[in-house]
């Protein structure tokens, strides 16, 4: 990754601090059956477990972990989503750090989680430092909502967001792909890795799936005027498609496990 390449991934990482609400309040969370595929491949359940929820942003996946039973600790390196995690969680603990350098002690967690997140980190680094702290038969736990594009409209939005950014378009989710090839480059030691996928839906109104949409840093970073413009010219898009204001949203989870030995 070049200077420039690094400069533009950090502005894009640290661009949630400013929309931290927008974000809560917008963005899907996950459904259970993401959390059954998860046990079943680490091969034991997260009640009573001990799970590090890395990246946690606002607190989605960490609310869920917790619900599932997990004793949670969350890692938030962003001061206003750290402040929006406390107000959602204020009973969960919470230290400031990243996935690089994880302050934690050796083989001290059962899970180690990354909701969203783990493109965010080095993988050269974060890697080793998950399978650090976990204990053996501990799981790491990478997943991502990604856009359902067997499904027309979702295609054509895409599309359109490329258009849009130009010959610069990452997409909206940021680009990520969840295939371990991709998720653990640069690492020296690559986990052996499961797969799994699993799609589900929401209905939500059209206003926030549009603020959905403006959570995602490559319209953060972009700015109010171009988004506003973009997401002013998809409402009218949208409203062909859904002339009642609610968008069947469809998303397919990518899940990746790995196990430490």
């Amino acid at each position: 990754m070049t200077a420039s390449s690094r400069a533009h991934h950090h502005t894009r990482a640290h661009s949630f601090n400013a929309a931290a609400a927008q974000y809560a309040a917008n963005r899907p969370s996950y459904p259970p059956t993401l959390f059954d595929a998860m046990e079943t491949a680490a091969g034991h359940p997260l009640a009573g477990a001990r799970a590090i929820d890395v990246g946690a942003g606002t607190g989605i996946a960490t609310t869920l972990l917790h619900a599932r039973g997990a004793n949670v600790v969350a890692v938030e390196p962003g001061a206003g989503m750290a402040r929006q995690f406390r107000r959602t969680l204020p009973d969960v603990p919470l230290v400031r750090g990243d996935g690089n350098a994880l302050p934690f002690t050796d083989a001290s967690a059962d899970f180690v989680t990354y909701a969203q997140a783990w493109h965010w980190t080095e993988p050269a680094r974060a890697a080793p430092e998950a399978m650090r702290v976990l204990r053996p038969g501990g799981a790491l736990a990478l997943w991502w909502n990604m856009d359902a594009l067997d499904i027309p409209w979702i295609a054509a939005q895409e599309q359109r967001v490329e258009r849009y950014f130009g010959g610069d378009a990452v997409g909206k989710k940021g680009g990520t792909s969840a295939r371990a090839e991709t998720a653990f480059a640069g690492a020296i030691t690559v986990p052996d890795i499961t797969h799994h996928q699993v799609r589900w839906t929401r209905n939500v109104p059209l206003d926030t799936h549009l603020a959905n949409i403006g959570s995602h840093s490559i319209f953060l970073v972009l700015g109010e005027e171009g988004t506003a413009s973009f997401l002013a010219e998809e409402r009218e898009h949208l409203l062909e498609v859904f002339p009642d204001g609610i968008v069947e949203e469809t998303y397919d989870v990518d899940l990746l496990v790995a196990l430490r030995p």
